[in-house]
């Protein structure tokens, strides 16, 4: 099968330094790319949201009700930095 893409200039050109350097065609290039990206575990690609952020969570600390009472801490920062400032 042949198969035809748009490259941009520098990805095109970074394709045609890899395939000089290593004495290879740009098709062989293109299809040992393809090859391996298409080894990679499909779960890999379709993971979730929360899985992408799992070892984030629980990092941070603060207000556990923050965007229900995000107008009282914001009132609060506002006040907090106003009396800092001797006003």
């Amino acid at each position: 099968m042949t198969v035809t893409i748009k490259l941009e200039a520098p990805l095109e050109e970074r394709l045609r330094q890899r395939a000089a350097a290593t004495g290879r065609t740009t098709s062989d290039v293109v299809r040992a790319a393809l090859q391996a990206y298409l080894a990679q575990p499909e779960a890999d690609m379709t993971r979730s949201a929360y899985a992408l952020g799992e070892d984030l969570f629980g990092r941070h600390q603060g207000p556990t009700d923050l965007a229900q009472q995000r107008k009282h801490y914001v009132a609060d920062a506002f006040a907090h930095r106003h009396t800092r400032r001797g006003g």
